[in-house]
């Protein structure tokens, strides 16, 4: 069976959970080949098994090598495996009493983050949605990830119906929390993930010199998050690992950090002795109660 078949499938499931992007009608599964809303507004499965829901084309800066650069680094270094074993307990313990469940992943890049929490979910019942506005990334997601679904898609133009998922994640991405809230089933979960004041500081020490951008600090990210949701739980993961090379010219690659430097400075932080980085991360869990 072809990957499109698969993933139209698995996307009928869970065809409650969709809206056009245009109208804000209801959309269901035609075929095992579209996605389509009463006004015919058509959707197609690609052969990768995701579905692009932009309304208009979306251009950026994350490109097909930072998404293959920040796969190698989430899959292969174990540098956030802290953070998907915090997160995917959380899912756990609530999904436990809320089967099926639906995790929605909102800037879910090339997907390794939710492959990696449901991995460490182990629960069947629960199925990944990931969401992003760049194509590159959810045809890496699609190609790599079969358990869940992919969308390409803008949160202010949100794909998702009212009140139709249990959880949302949102992991070192931009927030919507008004989307947040509206897709959200009452006691709904929203889990976000943010940078801790140490996160990545050996390579924002390596290429800024102004004292802002070498500190950082996350209180009125965690203050906002407060005043929309019923905060749970608060952890805070403070990991330090050690990167060869390789490893640090794909953390390199990966972060917006790097995107602005000279290449000089670039070239000074990939050849020092010092190979550790600090992963430094919040992970705020609130519960959505209105």
């Amino acid at each position: 069976m072809s990957k499109m078949t698969n993933s139209a499938k698995l996307v009928s499931r869970f065809e409650s959970a969709l809206r056009c992007p245009h109208c804000e009608n209801p959309m269901k599964v035609a075929g095992l080949k579209s996605l389509v809303c009463p006004n015919n507004h058509t959707f197609d499965f690609t052969k990768q098994g995701y579905v692009n829901l932009l309304p208009r084309p979306s251009a950026g800066n994350y490109k097909k090598e930072l998404f293959e650069a920040r796969h190698k680094i989430v899959v292969e270094t174990g540098l956030y495996a802290s953070m998907h074993k915090t997160v995917g307990k959380a899912i756990k313990e609530y999904a436990d009493a809320a089967n099926p469940c639906l995790v929605a992943d909102l800037g879910c890049g090339e997907g390794s983050h939710l492959y990696k929490i449901l991995d460490e979910c182990d629960n069947p019942e629960v199925t990944g949605v990931g969401l992003d506005i760049s194509k590159e990334g959810i045809i890496m997601a699609s190609k790599r990830y079969d358990r869940s679904i992919w969308f390409v898609g803008d949160l202010a133009k949100s794909p998702f119906a009212d009140q139709s998922f249990p959880i949302v994640l949102n992991i070192l991405a931009p927030s919507n929390y008004k989307e947040f809230k509206r897709m959200l089933v009452r006691d709904g979960l929203a889990i976000k993930v943010v940078p801790g004041p140490d996160y990545l500081r050996e390579l924002r020490e390596a290429l800024y010199d102004d004292d802002e951008k070498r500190a950082y600090t996350n209180e009125d990210t965690v203050s906002l998050f407060k005043t929309h949701f019923h905060m749970q739980h608060l952890f805070h993961l403070n990991d330090t690992k050690k990167l060869n090379q390789a490893e640090r010219q794909q953390l390199v690659q990966m972060t917006p950090l790097a995107w602005s430097r000279d290449q000089a400075r670039i070239d000074a932080y990939l050849d020092r002795d010092v190979s550790e980085i600090t992963i430094d991360l919040h992970i705020l869990v609130g519960k959505y109660t209105e």
